[in-house]
């Protein structure tokens, strides 16, 4: 039976597909590694990496030389191939105003440049601001503006896929409507928006204390807010309009007190606990942490549990990791204060630890984000080319 050329093309692009996949994660492989993790003969898999070399997406990035006969040529993908980006966008950077961090990874996930800028949002449109970042470090790192194949938006609030709007956030001009697709029109390439917890959880999912876990939820404590991010086993729990996690504005109204969680353990409660809320800048919220001690330091923790005891009794997660700059200064006497505010409060069994992550995680987040965005893009074009 003569087999249909329709047939053939599909099963060269399956093998194609399948080929690339095992190249971009974990890449450096010959081709007996790649016969072994994909089962094809060694004809097929010559004909899968001529194409695919071709296409501009392998190279030969060396030779092994520690076997038998001739050595092998171990191929990787093309770090040039394609960029992802990210951009976060925080609600207090230097000096206490907003600010955007930003960077630029090849498609080994190695990053070729990073850059932040505090930006005045009150004077300055959202699209001009974040486009002209983009733009800049793009510059900066020679990369042509066609190979960032996917932009990673981390934003200080919820992000509803349906409206394409960003919501409950406190930037000027974040939440206009209309802004996200303006942004993928400007930028000429896909782009995501998350918000900024659930991407410091993939960071910790990747990179850190939950990278074991069978699920977790990261309690981020900000210096000027809270947020929740809710991993099970791997996937975020975004919620109808993207505002699961949302944890900031759960009430603690008692006799006519109006108050929610960010009036008890964000930055600016930490301050007026401290009695430094007129500092003028000069301590932050994680300096009051770092330094605190005694009956200061037990209040933070009995506040803290508060937040960590709502997250354990409606999620009953195998983990609870406190993260962000707060828990961070914090540190590993922090987390041991919260434990025993914990045991204090409520009849709650969980395991808490502290972020093991030490830089940016919600930018980290995003470039994994990104990144990945990418590789599915470049196997989406192989299975429809």
């Amino acid at each position: 039976m003569t087999r249909p050329a329709g047939s053939s093309r599909l099963l060269r692009t399956m093998n194609a597909s399948a080929a690339l996949a095992h190249l971009l994660d974990p890449g450096m492989l010959t081709r007996a590694d790649l016969r072994r993790l994909t089962a094809l003969s060694t004809p097929t898999i010559s004909e899968v990496l001529r194409r695919l070399t071709e296409a501009g997406l392998v190279v030969v990035a060396g030779h092994d030389s520690g076997r038998p006969g001739p050595s092998a040529e171990i191929y990787n993908v093309n770090p040039e191939a394609a960029y992802a980006a990210a951009v976060s966008v925080r609600d207090v950077g230097p000096g206490g105003a907003p600010s955007v961090v930003a960077a630029l990874c090849d498609l080994t996930g190695r990053v070729r440049g990073r850059a932040e800028s505090a930006v005045d949002f009150a004077a300055e449109d959202p699209l001009t601001a974040l486009t002209g970042v983009l733009e800049n470090l793009r510059d900066e790192a020679g990369v042509p503006a066609d190979r960032v194949r996917h932009v990673q938006f981390g934003v200080p609030g919820s992000y509803d896929p349906r409206t394409e709007t960003i919501r409950h956030v406190d930037v000027p001009g974040l939440g206009r409507t209309g802004l996200v697709p303006e942004l993928a029109a400007a930028l000429k390439t896909e782009i995501g928006v998350d918000n900024d917890v659930n991407l410091a959880a993939i960071a910790e999912r990747r990179r850190g204390v939950g990278r074991d876990a069978e699920g977790f939820a990261l309690l981020w404590l900000g210096e000027d807010g809270l947020g929740l991010a809710i991993d099970l086993a791997g996937t975020l729990m975004r919620g109808a309009r993207g505002g699961a996690g949302e944890i900031g504005y759960m009430p603690l109204h008692t006799n006519g007190d109006r108050r929610d969680l960010h009036d008890l353990i964000a930055g600016p409660a930490l301050l007026e606990l401290a009695g430094d809320e007129n500092t003028n800048g000069n301590r932050t919220p994680a300096d009051v942490v770092r330094d605190a001690g005694g009956d200061l330091l037990t209040e933070i923790a009995d506040r803290i549990a508060v937040g960590v005891a709502a997250v354990i009794a409606v999620l009953d997660p195998h983990l609870v990791v406190l993260a962000g700059p707060i828990a961070q200064a914090g540190g590993g006497t922090l987390l041991s204060a919260v434990r025993a505010a914990l045991r204090r409060a409520a009849p709650l069994e969980s395991e808490i630890a502290v972020t093991a992550i030490d830089d940016d995680a919600v930018l980290l987040g995003a470039l994994d984000a990104g990144l990945t965005a990418v590789h599915n893009a470049l196997l989406a074009d192989i299975r429809n080319s």
